[in-house]
């Protein structure tokens, strides 16, 4: 998929589009980390021209004077975290990031919601981003602001924020999400249980979308380039036909390459669904959803799923580089764990910080200091409580002059 970066520009206009970012330099990354300080970046007094490419980087708006000569007074990394508090910020650098995060077709051209909203109150307020796809978190309006209250079935809160032109910084507060979409709190998922991404990922198919865009988009690794033919092929379900075309070395060397590492993953999501009728989340506790059992006929001795245990078939073979935890078990019950599993790799700190150093630099890691340097900018973000306002500004300081 094509990077493409352009410059900041108006308000509520994407910088950047097409959020691919395959994950092909950090196991090399997180090698160097180590030899990486984590010190200041600069300890010199910010100039006036580099406050105001820091605040255009972050912000995408001109500097006010008088934060201008606030951030001269400072060093640049001090200066960069004022810049954070622009509203511009949360209203157009995270949302813009954040939205092709929520549907299909990866695109910035899309109603706020419910998922976008929680990414930018976790940024403001330093929420460990690790607990992105885990919390019972959800962002909401106001109530001060009288809009429509969270739906289950609607997004109308979150279209009356954006038609007001509301400011988020401002206007967004943090509840449980188990208080507002009728989950139990362990069944809750941060982004994963939003209805945003459950409109757009447990619609219809097999739930097999919500483990490959959370793939795409939180540990940057689209299924085809973590293909492993090595893993057993016992959790694969009934609907894979294991000769497809009528020759079974398609599956020997293709489909078991993805579906043996991800059907047992993705059965955390076994009791979820998105009623296209209500328009709202289904959760059934202790429930398979039709949809895991369907096309039994194409293979009927594959795997019936009966519960939502999942398990990471991928913590051994090549996809061990993905880094994965060793203080959690890497099985489970439910999507909530599977969020904490994926949350918590390695991976998925990296795709973060890289995905940031793209936003605020305009451009990928593309020479050994920009390596060595998005390696430091792992380990402080994972050293600093997941702070990804932190992420922002480390950025912004180290492309200032690029």
């Amino acid at each position: 998929m094509k990077e493409h970066v352009v410059e900041p520009s108006v308000r509520r206009r994407p910088r950047t589009a097409g959020r691919a970012a395959w994950l092909r330099c950090w196991p090399w990354l997180i090698g160097c980390a180590g030899l990486c300080l984590a010190a200041p970046l600069y300890a010199a007094n910010t100039t006036a021209t580099q406050a105001e490419r820091i605040y255009s980087r972050i912000a995408g708006v001109p500097a006010p004077a008088a934060v201008l000569a606030q951030m001269t007074q400072t060093d640049p990394l001090s200066a960069a975290l004022l810049a954070t508090q622009d509203p511009a910020f949360y209203d157009d650098t995270l949302r813009n990031m954040a939205m092709p995060w929520t549907n299909r077709a990866q695109t910035v051209f899309a109603p706020l919601n419910d998922y976008v909203a929680t990414v930018i109150g976790m940024v403001r307020d330093d929420v460990p981003f690790n607990t992105l796809l885990s919390a019972d978190l959800v962002y909401v309006a106001d109530p001060s602001l009288g809009l429509p209250a969270y739906s289950n079935s609607n997004n109308d809160m979150y279209q009356a924020l954006d038609d007001q032109g509301v400011d988020l910084k401002a206007h967004l507060v943090a509840v449980p999400q188990s208080s507002v979409n009728g989950l139990p709190p362990s069944a809750t998922a941060g982004v994963l249980t939003s209805r945003a991404a459950a409109a757009a990922f447990f619609e219809k198919g097999t739930n097999r979308a919500m483990f490959r865009f959370t793939m795409m988009n939180h540990l940057c690794a689209d299924l085809q380039t973590i293909m492993d033919t090595s893993r057993p092929p016992d959790r694969i379900r009934q609907d894979v036909t294991r000769s497809p075309g009528g020759d079974s070395r398609l599956f020997l060397n293709n489909c078991i390459g993805c579906h043996s590492g991800m059907d047992p993953m993705d059965q955390a999501f076994a009791y979820y669904n998105f009623d296209d009728t209500t328009q709202s989340l289904v959760y059934t506790p202790g429930q398979v959803q039709p949809k895991y059992l369907i096309n039994a006929t194409n293979f009927p001795q594959g795997y019936v799923t009966t519960d939502d245990h999942w398990d990471n078939r991928w913590r051994s073979g090549p996809n061990a580089l993905l880094g994965w935890s060793s203080a959690l078990p890497g099985s489970g019950e439910g999507a909530k764990s599977l969020g904490q599993e994926l949350g918590n790799s390695q991976a998925f700190a990296s795709c973060q910080v890289t995905r940031v150093f793209k936003d605020v630099c305009y451009r990928a890691p593309s020479n050994a200091a920009d390596r060595t340097q998005v390696a430091q900018m792992i380990s402080s973000f994972q050293s600093h409580n997941y702070s990804l306002r932190e992420v922002f500004a480390e950025a912004a300081v180290y492309c200032m002059g690029n």
